[in-house]
């Protein structure tokens, strides 16, 4: 019995003592394993002990290391005091004038000293503690790595502790961002600190993902996808599956959120690490990571999926249907539960829902990059070598339809967090578009766009050649300001067409990608529509040189058609969709752009629209043929009234009691009016307007020349009859404006000037510019009214 120690007093025990006995020792069985719990207790105790003489080291050399500084701040000190005492007794053995030079010569450098000391001392007091931050960070990593708490911790377990180091590092970068602000100099200060926090958070970043991963696992992430992938495949099941991150609970759930929130708060230091060291440089480019405990939850779910995709080769709308059921199923999940975290961790710029999202659809877009298009490009290749390229060319374009449906849809769950994808940044756009696939291989996007071309040309072919298109008028709810345009159908099949592709567009995530697609379909179909009108005209001028009817019918169609084109083109440039691409293209000044047929054109060349040289194309055609229309009326005028304007001796003639027209006119009158009512019936309004103007400019012209100041002398009753013709002129013009006198200047202003009295006349040749000022005669030269003055022969 002498031999058994004695267990000292139960009131001399610590509460953890007695806590760890009660729990080895509960029970009369336990007493048989006294000696094993000894030996543990031992073992513990040996740990500990050399956890504190290793921790007693640590500080023993901090001491040390912080006294030698103290000693060197010290001796620095005294040497100034002793500079201070010989400076004061040197100002007072010297006379006022002599101390003031010397004081003059010691002050600055004591001064340049003195802050070299302040220096030191600062630079001593951060490199201290720094060294003491580091020392807390390596301490609370190891201590992680070995699971094992330090001396002064009170039972905290490894996720605790992972945040006081993280709270450390938080620390220590807030004074390196400090010390690079104040203090750039001190370069390689924060350079060493940079690289021993470097190595610290090599170990912790991995070691929470690798346990951020186990409690993933341990309460059952991924979700089993047999359900989902059965409902799929059988449309009339609707399964539910449990969503794990809302059934965990318990300590489960604290580890979790506590590792969720870890992993988010080293995100956000690393984001802060980065922001400071690339400080002068394109920080955006490193800056926007994705968000790394989303991805550890896609990742597994990725790697799940991708068993069943495979066997989804030949119907990739199950692939799609899968990933948006499980973005879909869990997305409220993120907002719930997991972006609280996120804003707790003060990580800016992150949404968990939009985060989600983006991981979703990149792992998508990945499996379709490396699994599905080298397929069907192989298929494609196949085909064309047979030359039959049906099967591939309709694989790929349902492929396209799905990418586009899908992303339709997958934008309208990141949406419903209220926020307009308009408003985002960093790319959001592309992030969360399947057809981002495009952004890294534009020569899949040439194929594209070379499909779809194809496919609209052999719906827009047989359209353009039905001749019923060209006569059947659009109605006025299928295009805006269509009765104004009195354009064929054919202009409204054309504008749909290209409606269609610009709107297959519209999904590409980039505005590079949606231009390019643009300038490889939507040029050449203007080009098409462009090239038939121009043949329709030249062959309407071929066969009757527009005399005919018909072939002013004709071109009158087409003329409508390009101007209704040419201006919904214009409207449609004015929206933000392409008054973007304008934008984009000009930071790219330089760059050529392969145009449709093969030819490079330099970028800066589009003008300030992607549309704006084929608009200008069509510009230049309507114009051109209004002014052919113009001519051929006008030509047509002139040789039916050529003997009216050749007979001079008319204006000298007793005029005929009764008539109140020139018989030589009435003809070529009459041909006019009836060319401008077909025009009138068949041309829209605006270029109608155009022809009758110039038509009037061209006949006033005629007029002026052919007669007025071409030597013909005019007596009074010559005069009456030349301002009956003249009126009867008017008469036809004035169907379409309240004063056509006003569009035939020289011709009024010279009837004006031959209905003169003689001395009102004589008084102009005196009177020069000033008395042609008072009387209206703007477009006459003093020349011109000096010769019709002399041709004006008074007989009353």
């Amino acid at each position: 019995m002498d031999s058994l120690q004695i267990l000292p007093p139960l009131s001399t025990l610590s509460t953890s003592v007695t806590s760890a006995l009660n729990d080895k020792l509960g029970t009369n069985e336990d007493l048989t394993q006294a000696a094993g719990v000894a030996a543990e207790f031992l073992t513990q105790c040996d740990d500990l002990e050399r956890i504190l003489v290793h921790l007693s080291s640590t500080l023993e050399s901090s001491l040390a290391s912080y006294a030698s500084f103290s000693n060197r701040i010290g001796g620095l000190f005294t040497h100034v005091n002793s500079k201070l005492t010989d400076l004061g007794s040197s100002v007072c053995s010297r006379s006022s004038v002599s101390a003031g030079e010397g004081l003059g010569e010691e002050l600055p450098s004591l001064a340049k000293e003195v802050a070299r000391v302040e220096a030191v001392r600062a630079y001593a007091e951060v490199a201290s503690k720094l060294d003491n931050l580091i020392g807390d960070i390596e301490d609370a990593v190891s201590s992680t790595m070995n699971k094992k708490l330090r001396k002064d911790s009170s039972a905290r377990n490894p996720e605790e502790t992972r945040l006081v180091a993280i709270e450390t590092l938080k620390q220590t970068e807030d004074l390196l961002t400090s010390v690079t602000k104040t203090r750039p100099q001190w370069v390689r200060l924060v350079s060493a600190v940079d690289h021993r926090v470097d190595r610290a958070l090599a170990i912790l970043r991995p070691q929470a993902i690798a346990d951020h991963r186990a409690l993933l696992t341990s309460f059952g992430w991924p979700p089993s996808l047999s359900n989902l992938t059965s409902s799929i495949m059988d449309t009339r099941k609707s399964s539910e599956v449990p969503n794990p991150l809302f059934t965990m609970h318990g300590d489960l759930k604290h580890r979790y959120y506590e590792n969720f929130l870890a992993l988010c708060r080293l995100q956000e230091l690393q984001r802060q690490r980065k922001f400071r060291q690339l400080e002068g440089h394109n920080r955006e480019v490193a800056l926007h990571q994705p968000l790394w405990a989303i991805e550890e939850l896609v990742n597994p779910v990725s790697v799940a999926c991708q068993r069943h995709f495979s066997k989804w080769i030949d119907k990739p709308e199950f692939i799609f249907a899968l990933v948006y059921k499980i973005t879909r199923d869990y997305v409220d999940s993120m907002d719930e539960l997991l972006q609280p975290l996120v804003d707790e961790a003060m990580l800016t710029g992150y949404s968990c829902r939009e985060e989600w999202v983006s991981s979703m659809v990149t792992s998508l877009s990945t499996y379709l990059v490396k699994e599905i298009f080298p397929i069907y490009i192989g298929q494609l290749e196949e085909e064309s070598g047979t030359g039959i390229r049906s099967q591939a060319r309709t694989s790929w374009l349902h492929l396209i339809d799905l990418m586009v449906s899908f992303d339709k849809r997958i934008k309208s769950l990141v949406e419903q967090s209220g926020i307009l994808l308009s408003l985002l940044e960093d790319g959001t756009p592309r992030k969360i578009s399947s057809l981002s696939v495009f952004c890294d291989r534009p020569d899949w996007l040439d194929i594209w766009a070379e499909m779809e071309l194809d496919d609209a040309m052999e719906k827009l072919k047989p359209e353009i050649d039905d001749e019923r298109n060209w006569t059947k008028k659009v109605q006025g709810a299928d295009l805006s300001n269509s009765d104004d345009y009195k354009s064929p159908m054919v202009s409204s099949i054309t504008l749909k067409c290209l409606s269609s592709l610009i709107d297959r567009c519209r999904s590409l995530p980039t505005v590079s990608l949606r231009s390019r697609f643009l300038r490889l379909t939507g040029i050449p179909v203007i080009k098409l529509f462009l090239d038939c009108l121009l043949l329709r005209c030249q062959e309407a001028e071929g066969l009757t040189a527009l005399t005919d009817d018909d072939a002013l019918i004709k071109v009158s169609n087409s003329i409508n058609a390009a101007h209704c084109s040419e201006s919904i083109l214009k409207e449609w440039c004015e929206d933000v969709f392409f008054l973007e691409m304008g934008l984009g293209r000009g930071e790219h000044l330089g760059e050529s752009v392969v145009e449709y047929g093969g030819s490079e054109v330099p970028i800066e060349e589009y003008g300030n629209g992607i549309f704006h040289k084929e608009i200008v194309s069509i510009e230049d055609f309507r114009k051109q043929w209004v002014e052919k229309i113009t001519v051929v009326i006008l030509r047509g005028f002139e040789s039916l009234c050529r003997d009216y304007i050749k007979n001079k001796r008319q204006w000298q003639q007793t005029r005929e009691e009764g008539v109140t027209v020139s018989k030589a006119l009435v003809g070529a009158l009459d041909y006019l009016q009836a060319k401008m009512s077909v025009i009138e019936e068949n041309l829209n309004r605006l270029d109608f307007a155009g022809i009758w103007r110039s038509l009037a400019a061209g006949v006033d012209q005629l007029i002026f020349n052919g007669i007025l100041i071409n030597n013909v002398k005019f007596n009074d009753d010559g005069v009456v009859r030349f301002g009956y013709d003249i009126e009867v002129l008017f008469g036809v013009f004035r169907a379409w404006c309240l004063r056509p006198e006003g569009f035939f200047p020289k011709v009024s202003e010279g009837l004006k000037l031959l209905k003169m009295e003689k001395k009102q006349l004589q008084d102009g040749q005196k009177g020069g510019q000033k008395w042609m000022k008072e009387n209206g005669i703007r477009h006459w030269s003093a020349a011109e009214v000096e010769k019709i003055v002399k041709n004006r022969v008074h007989t009353k």
